[in-house]
């Protein structure tokens, strides 16, 4: 899978966001909802990575930097055709990279909590990361799971 920094321009990448969005409203109430759209991804403190396989887009994800030592993942997603082939492993194991190339000494995330979620945090589970507190300005929510792994 070829992995890239993405402009956030293309058609493809914003259907998967706008997709992504759709489904986190549809298992969530709007409160609770911390999926980025376009705009929020195009900030200067996140950098944004597509996937692709074949020149097809296979998924994305992001990195938000916290502070000097501490990353968030965000807007991670495989696309639908692609569910259940190692995408989301693999976009993992390139963030990880990332962030410690970045000198970050902590990676966190919010996910959700509804059964939807459970192959979501099962894969973060598998990388190493453990249930935490909110972090960041989070807050309790009974449809978050907040996770973090040192590295």
């Amino acid at each position: 899978m070829l992995i890239r920094v993405d402009p956030l321009t293309g058609p493809e990448i914003a259907a998967l966001l706008r997709e992504h969005l759709q489904d986190m409203a549809r298992h969530s109430p709007p409160e609770s909802v911390h999926a980025l759209d376009l705009d929020k991804l195009r900030q200067p403190d996140i950098t944004f990575w597509s996937g692709w396989k074949e020149g097809d887009l296979a998924g994305c994800v992001a990195l938000k930097q916290l502070d000097a030592g501490h990353g968030e993942i965000k807007s991670m997603r495989t696309a639908a055709a692609h569910l259940r082939s190692g995408v989301a492993a693999e976009l993992m194991r390139h963030v990880l990279a990332q962030a410690g190339q970045r000198g970050y000494r902590r990676l966190s995330l919010e996910t959700g909590s509804m059964p939807v979620f459970a192959p979501a945090r099962a894969l973060y589970a598998r990388f190493g990361f453990v249930e935490c507190a909110p972090f960041a300005g989070y807050v309790e929510d009974p449809y978050s799971v907040f996770m973090t792994r040192t590295l």
